[in-house]
């Protein structure tokens, strides 16, 4: 039975945390909780879900400022992700969030990081851990393969990549990551993406002008 999610956009920034979860067992996760915590523990309630981890893709503000707040609320379940590399960001989320409009952003220190390689259980799904630079020095993909969903943060967009003119934004590290690592796990692969609508690698690969058949080769 395919998983079953729920959008939840939260901050100014309109970042789309996702809750994740098995329909039969209600057991599931939460990506990316940027902000706007007891709405998106509402959400959660609402559906009934076991929430067994709070995941994050990278470290920035509009993904990862109410992680801390919403671990409390849901009686301490464990921050897993992103990478390590990117520590600094989520070091700096109270300063970023009163740029960004997020007074209430705390720090986080993950329960766990992650690296490239490995597994990670979501709502009794095992999903592949894809290391994809260049947004952020730590971001981190997940991938489902057999189920055909993946979870890309601010990686892949419907039309579009992630930003990369950050003082750590790199991109042909990001260009390289989606060409080598995501798009040859399958056209067939939808995926969640920070910002906006999904879609899927193959829509991605045939027509987004930046990492697209058509954008010429590797820089």
């Amino acid at each position: 039975m395919p998983l079953k999610a729920a959008i939840v956009p939260v901050t100014p920034l309109q970042q789309n945390c996702a809750i994740l979860w098995d329909p039969e067992t209600k057991r599931g996760a939460v990506i990316d909780p940027g902000g706007d915590a007891e709405w998106v523990a509402d959400r959660i309630a609402e559906h009934e879900v076991q929430v067994e981890h709070i995941l994050l893709t990278h470290g920035h503000i509009d993904h990862a400022g109410g992680a801390a707040l919403l671990k409390r609320l849901l009686g301490g379940v464990p921050i897993v992700g992103p990478g390590i590399a990117d520590k600094f960001l989520l070091d700096e989320l109270p300063q970023s969030g009163l740029r960004f409009g997020i007074p209430d952003a705390e720090a986080v220190t993950p329960d766990r990081w992650l690296e490239e390689g490995e597994t990670l259980p979501i709502a009794g799904r095992d999903f592949a851990v894809f290391h994809c630079p260049g947004h952020t020095p730590g971001h981190m993909v997940f991938v489902d393969v057999p189920g055909k969903v993946a979870i890309v943060g601010d990686v892949l967009f419907q039309g579009s990549i992630g930003r990369t003119d950050f003082p750590y934004g790199d991109g042909p590290a990001l260009v390289k990551a989606i060409r080598t690592k995501l798009f040859p796990l399958g056209d067939d692969i939808a995926f969640l993406c920070g910002h906006g609508p999904g879609s899927s690698f193959g829509a991605e690969r045939r027509a987004n002008p930046f990492v697209g058949d058509r954008a010429g080769p590797l820089p």
